[in-house]
């Protein structure tokens, strides 16, 4: 990355005494103890609230309009809104003048990336100490002697108790998300959420990524025994944690990665698990990294016991287990291996129609890649209390500055060059759309991902789905024949049809707003009838 000074104001306000630079994990929960942020519990993890604000709030995300980047973002109504750099100053200095004025201010250095060739020094400046116990397990930590050279080249400032006037701020509301491009800046308030922080930072990497010709994803990565990397994209709640945390596989990340000419590495140096239902026998790795020095975010707890009930959605679906990776036990340290051999698109179907699995051609990958079609599920936005059919392109547009094609052009070069197979994962509903049908048993999904990354799919015999196109295996060892293909599943064949065609017909309308894709892409990836 090239070199970038701080503005003078941040080097000033560093130096005041009520800051604290760069505390142990033990000073911070100590800090968070002390000044009622949160509670010890029986696992040694500190459970906090995050109050009304229990997901992002993406109608508050905004980045600054500047000569050197306006021309490059793709700007939009509801993602990429463009805030004026006059909005922009007079909100960075309020900011500031607050956060003066607190008795105590926490500042994590660190970085973005873990390949040295092109991490991202960056440090977190935040108001609440558990805010920097997030941003301490989340990023990737710097060991001494990075910390001596270490010069962020981009700051977040957090000031969640700053509330914004829209009529005098330029706001849409009390909470705002604002990054500065030109400055180096990610400016939050309003909001408790810290998973706010995680995004604002990914969002800043995929802008600069591809600027250096490094493809960023919002995926999770592992590599098996034999050095075969995948890739499991999927939007918040589609399972990429669950299913890259394999203990047969090492994980190299859960969430956010960068593909670069020497292979894939991670951009962060921790996982921010999904909690909701969480139990030891579904997902071991992740319930035994729960422990000291975690940030469980709005999971109840017995006020005796102290102990997690995973179970309780009573705040909102979406709890939250923030920890490093080094919490995982099977991991790739540094997080960084070779070139994927297989991919995996993750989707959460709602409407209950695709199959749980299929084998992509070439312009399939290029078309789902693209369409990014999903639910988004309960609680990780505000206002979603119920699954909604959604199409995010290329499964992370809110977190995507340049245009979609930028990053799905990437994609291609990297199938085609490294002869990648793509598969396409339902992990959502089945026999059924939500409410009728149920959730696809993760066991199952489990068993058709495992064939998948061991090869055992490349050659097996499929029957093509008469809707959408796609080829669906007839067998897979661990999976009933009739859970394969969607339609056996419906007590109705033509309820079925039906809203595999709503579905199908969504997708097309969908895809117009592409305009300068190939006719390929269309013609040979989309649905076919």
């Amino acid at each position: 990355m090239n070199s970038v000074h701080i503005p003078n104001e941040l080097k000033l306000f560093l130096d005041e005494s009520n800051t604290h630079i760069q505390l142990s994990v033990p000073q911070l929960v100590e800090k968070i103890l002390s000044r009622n942020e949160g509670s010890l519990t029986a696992t040694g993890a500190i459970r906090v609230s995050t109050g009304k604000y229990t997901g992002r709030s993406p109608e508050d995300k905004f980045i600054v309009s500047e000569p050197s980047t306006k021309d490059k973002i793709a700007w939009g109504p509801s993602l990429n809104q463009p805030i004026s750099e006059e909005v922009f100053a007079n909100l960075y200095h309020k900011v500031l003048e607050y956060l003066k004025q607190r008795d105590e201010v926490f500042v994590f250095k660190g970085y973005a990336g873990a390949d040295q060739k092109s991490r991202l020094p960056i440090q977190v400046i935040n108001e609440l100490a558990w805010h920097n116990l997030f941003a301490h397990q989340l990023f990737i930590r710097p060991s001494e002697n990075d910390l001596l050279s270490h010069e962020a080249q981009f700051t977040v400032i957090s000031a969640p108790n700053f509330k914004a006037d829209p009529a005098v701020d330029g706001t849409n509301s009390e909470t705002f998300i604002i990054i500065s491009f030109e400055r180096r800046i990610v400016l939050i308030g309003g909001t408790e959420y810290a998973g706010e922080m995680k995004k604002s930072i990914f969002s800043v990497m995929n802008y600069l990524l591809p600027e250096n010709n490094i493809f960023s994803m919002h995926c999770s990565a592992n590599v098996g025994l034999e050095g075969d990397v995948a890739l499991f994209f999927g939007l918040s709640g589609t399972g990429k944690t669950t299913l890259s945390a394999d203990p047969n596989r090492k994980l190299i990340g859960d969430d956010e990665h960068g593909w670069s000419s020497n292979g894939v590495f991670n951009i962060e140096g921790g996982c921010y698990a999904k909690c909701i239902n969480l139990s030891r026998e579904k997902e071991p790795q992740i319930f035994d990294a729960i422990r000291f020095g975690t940030v469980l975010e709005n999971v109840v707890i017995n006020q005796e016991s102290r102990i997690p009930d995973y179970d309780d959605g009573t705040l909102t679906e979406n709890t939250r287990a923030a920890y490093p990776i080094e919490a995982i036990d099977n991991i790739v340290q540094p997080s960084v291996a070779g070139h994927p051999t297989t991919i995996v698109f993750l989707t959460a179907d709602a409407f209950g129609v695709l199959p749980p699995i299929a084998k992509l051609t070439k312009e399939q990958a290029m078309y789902h890649f693209l369409s990014g079609y999903t639910s988004k599920l309960a609680g990780t936005e505000r206002g979603i209390t119920s699954p909604q059919a959604t199409f995010s392109t290329c499964f992370g547009a809110p977190f995507l500055p340049l245009p979609a094609t930028r990053y799905a052009d990437m994609l291609g070069e990297k199938i085609l060059e490294h002869n990648v197979n793509v598969f396409l994962v339902n992990t959502g509903w089945t026999g059924g759309e939500y409410g009728v049908g149920n959730r696809m048993k993760l066991s199952f999904t489990r068993a058709m991902v495992q064939a998948a990354l061991e090869g055992e799919l490349n050659h097996v015999e499929t029957v093509k789905d008469e809707i959408f196109g796609l080829n669906i295996p007839l067998h897979i060892a661990g999976v009933p024949d009739e859970v394969l293909q969607p339609v056996k599943t419906w007590a109705d064949p033509e309820a079925y049809h039906n809203k595999a065609k709503e579905l199908a017909s969504k997708f097309r309308e969908n895809f117009k707003k592409f305009t300068n894709v190939s006719a390929d892409i269309e013609a040979k990836g989309g649905p076919i009838a």
